[in-house]
């Protein structure tokens, strides 16, 4: 078949980021493609139920929590706020979002076919498209950036109207007096501190004996911490033995016997690849447990002109991420050899109140890998820009090498952190000697700011390790 004339050089299933990542790279390169979306507007889970909404939310909730905490103002003036009222806030976004992203297909004469696309074989596409008819189309390669979708146990009833996943509880019409959020991972962390902004009443259950384990051991202990401190109920190493809802609430029990009344559930347990309504089975590629794409370090899978990109794959399930596999993609369909390499080290952002981000090593993983290393630590309260704006609360440190000083993990708690962390990241991705803590105790920062942090923090590594050189 690789003789033919195909109708497009590329096509690209999904418009969320690693679609779009995709389809820009590749009509900059001169590729003749289309994007295949099944929803009525661009953007993908990541603009209209997953990174926009639920950030959108987020920010409104840290605003609202500032204003009711700031003497200042009053507590009746919020009363009134409930969980509609924060929704129409990230509706806003969402739509400024897609206008943006559609403009990105517009301008660029990139054509968005609306339907559901299906396999026909290795360079066919089957597109039932919204009025009902079916048409083929034909490509040398074909990109799959079709994302992904909650993960649903079969034995609770996501019918029913108090139970929902993080996709439909942004149709939550009503703020519930007790929500119990069952899973405690990034989403449900995240969800559990904008509905305590709201004064609802949060039971988390995690499946874990710690939340967020991936965390630096001292972060993922002062998350807890706050957590509790607001009045989040955590439920540790916890497990559902029997769900019921009911017309006027939702019972979980637990398998240790433990139950919990509450208005509503979240039931926030990973997201799976939704491969299955892709016809993939006849072409053999191979897919995971959990619905995911296998793919090689050029994102091929094992048919190499098909290649899957973001949620489809898999780790690290970020839409920074997810962009830029579509873009190297889109470099490999055109020249194999291309430069595929990004900066070594990612960042991580948790958009939980107080926010977390971090990138590199963390302090277990460098002792199990048997590297010296010290730290140098700064709280915020001590930061004039955190006390200005009374956001005190949190902390960065600074794993460094002590002996060659290389930043080995930079790890912030705290307001703004997801921000901060970016000139971490790129000190971290220079060559040596350049990547060395003294970078920051060399270089002029802005004052007030809670980029001085790292100045402070590098002070305090390096006094640890003179005073260790006394002894």
């Amino acid at each position: 078949m690789n003789s033919q004339v195909f109708d497009y050089d590329v096509l690209i299933i999904g418009s969320g980021p690693g679609g779009e990542g995709a389809a820009m790279q590749a009509i900059k390169q001169g590729l003749k493609i289309a994007v295949i979306e099944k929803s009525s507007s661009v953007g993908g889970s990541c603009t209209h139920l997953g990174t926009i909404p639920s950030k959108s939310l987020r920010h409104v909730a840290h605003r609202l929590t500032t204003f009711v905490n700031d003497p200042l103002f009053s507590r009746e003036n919020f009363d009134n706020i409930c969980f509609s009222t924060f929704l129409a806030s990230a509706q806003e976004v969402i739509l400024k979002q897609v206008a943006r992203r559609q403009s990105h297909y517009s301008r660029n004469n990139v054509p968005v076919i609306r339907g559901q696309a299906t396999f026909v074989d290795e360079n066919t596409l089957g597109v039932l498209c919204t009025d009902g008819l079916t048409k083929k189309l034909t490509g040398r390669s074909i990109i799959i950036a079709c994302g992904s979708k909650p993960r649903h146990p079969e034995d609770i009833d996501f019918t029913h109207e108090r139970i929902f996943d993080s996709d439909s509880i942004l149709s939550l019409k009503h703020s519930p007096k007790h929500i119990i959020i069952y899973g405690a991972g990034i989403v449900g962390c995240e969800y559990a501190s904008i509905f305590k902004a709201l004064n609802t009443k949060v039971t988390l259950i995690n499946t874990h004996d710690k939340l967020l384990s991936f965390l630096d051991d001292e972060i993922s202990g002062a998350l807890s911490y706050h957590f509790r401190e607001k009045g989040i109920h955590i439920k540790k190493n916890e497990r559902y033995s029997k769900i019921i809802a009911t017309d006027s609430g939702v019972t979980i029990t637990l398998e240790s016997g433990k139950r919990i009344l509450g208005d509503a559930l979240l039931v926030t347990l990973g997201r799976i690849g939704d491969s299955k309504i892709l016809g993939l089975d006849d072409l053999g590629i191979q897919i995971t447990p959990k619905g995911h794409i296998a793919v090689n370090e050029r994102y091929q899978t094992s048919v190499p002109n098909i290649y899957a990109v973001g949620d489809i794959t898999g780790f690290p399930g970020l839409a920074s991420a997810a962009y830029d596999q579509g873009r190297f993609a889109a470099l490999h369909i055109l020249d194999p050899n291309c430069d595929m390499s990004l900066v070594k080290d990612m960042p991580y952002g948790v958009y939980t109140s107080p926010e977390i981000s971090f990138i590199g090593a963390t302090e277990a993983q460098l002792t199990q890998a048997k590297i010296p290393y010290e730290v140098g630590s700064v709280a915020f309260r001590f930061l004039a820009r955190a006390q200005i704006t009374g956001q005190t609360v949190g902390m960065m440190k600074l794993l460094f090498h002590s002996e060659t000083l290389e930043i080995l993990g930079v790890h912030c708690f705290g307001q703004n952190s997801a921000e901060i962390i970016h000139i971490g990241q790129a000190i971290m991705s220079q060559p040596a000697p350049y990547n060395s803590i003294k970078y920051f105790i060399n270089t002029t920062f802005n004052y007030p700011t809670m980029a001085e942090a790292y100045r402070v923090a590098a002070l305090n590594g390096l006094n640890r390790l003179k005073e260790q050189a006394q002894y």
